[in-house]
């Protein structure tokens, strides 16, 4: 009888220990989360910053706080485990029905113009001898989704020295270009000769962060808000692909850091999982009541898994070493932001 008890008295005794030893570092996080996410409505309107950029901000400023190792383990939990299954929920969000109705010849050039992006910021960071990790990060972030896309390929990209500064200098650098997009497009878009729709698919194909393609869509009509979203969410499914490539790259590259190889992204399965399901059920509305409350507990565990992992890469991230990185990074990340731009605008006009 003792015998057949001692292995469940052991595991519970394992999990217990290890809820103790992430604890205060998860409850660091929450707490930088929290207070990002209170502070965010407060700022003024001609400064959108997300709450994800805010508690990014307000953990590379408790950094020294940090340090200790009393955090350090469930800083690690954060930015690791709970990352991807907060990445891999992000495919309840999106419909396949949404993403088949923007057209075949819409999706092609935004495939077209995110492989372009993502080709040219090896090219780009080469030129500005830079390593390949952080040309994966920035070309990611850039063709993809902003923020939740770095985190994403974050963890298919091998460990080096500068990784967390790369991280959250890539996340801070592609929404301060989205702002700028969000208001300058537009008016990019009206002097090219766009319709409302073309204009909205511009605008879906070419800004990093979800928020700042909703307030600069929705600033032109409801038809190019309505075509910037599903635009978005397209290139948001195609974060898979992205991520399984990037892995495969590195694989194949023997590019492995201190990790031995690049782990398989079984949340990417995962995510593509969660689109699927998602489809079905909105194909079937007699499930609805079951499944839409299942469906906002876990897309609110998915924003505030990624708040905290977006906080504990902050704690981890001191301001000197964001600082030491120069301008090369900044040229990257902007080339590659020039090029997807340029991309789909000839794209949408040869279309």
């Amino acid at each position: 009888m003792s015998n057949s008890a001692t292995p469940a008295a052991t595991g519970a005794a394992s999990t217990l220990n290890f809820i103790n030893e992430i604890a205060p570092g998860l409850i660091f996080a929450a707490a930088v989360s929290i207070i990002g996410t209170w502070l965010q409505p407060m700022l003024p309107a001609g400064l959108p910053l997300p709450a994800m950029v805010l508690s990014l901000l307000l953990g590379i400023l408790l950094h020294r706080s940090a340090s200790h190792a009393l955090f350090q383990p469930g800083l690690r939990f954060c930015v690791k485990s709970l990352l991807r299954w907060s990445v891999a929920l992000l495919g309840l969000r999106i419909a396949l029905g949404d993403i088949f109705d923007l057209g075949i010849g819409a999706a092609v050039v935004v495939v077209i113009a995110m492989i372009v992006t993502m080709i040219s910021s090896f090219a780009l960071a080469r030129v500005f001898g830079q390593s390949p990790m952080y040309a994966a990060l920035a070309g990611a972030a850039t063709a993809v989704c902003g923020a939740s896309a770095t985190l994403a390929t974050s963890t298919v990209v091998p460990s080096y020295k500068e990784k967390d500064a790369d991280i959250a200098f890539v996340v801070i650098g592609v929404n301060l270009l989205a702002t700028g997009a969000m208001l300058l497009y537009p008016l990019f878009s009206h002097w090219l000769g766009f319709t409302d729709h073309i204009t909205g698919i511009l605008l879906g194909g070419t800004i990093h962060d979800v928020a700042q393609v909703v307030g600069a869509g929705y600033s032109v009509s409801d038809e190019a808000g309505n075509a910037a979203v599903i635009v978005k969410l397209f290139r948001v499914f195609l974060l898979l692909p992205v991520v399984l490539l990037v892995g495969y790259y590195f694989t194949r590259s023997g590019l492995s850091g201190g990790e031995g190889r690049v782990p398989m992204p079984t949340f990417a399965f995962a995510f593509l999982a969660l689109c699927v399901v998602n489809s079905i059920a909105q194909n079937y509305p007699e499930i609805t009541p079951v499944f839409a409350p299942i469906k906002t507990v876990l897309v609110s565990f998915s924003t505030w898994g990624l708040l905290l992992a977006i906080a504990a890469l902050g704690l981890n991230t001191s301001l000197r070493s964001i600082a030491s990185l120069g301008w090369r990074h900044i040229a990257t990340l902007v080339g590659a932001a020039c090029i997807i731009f340029i991309c789909m605008s000839v794209g949408l006009a040869m279309h």
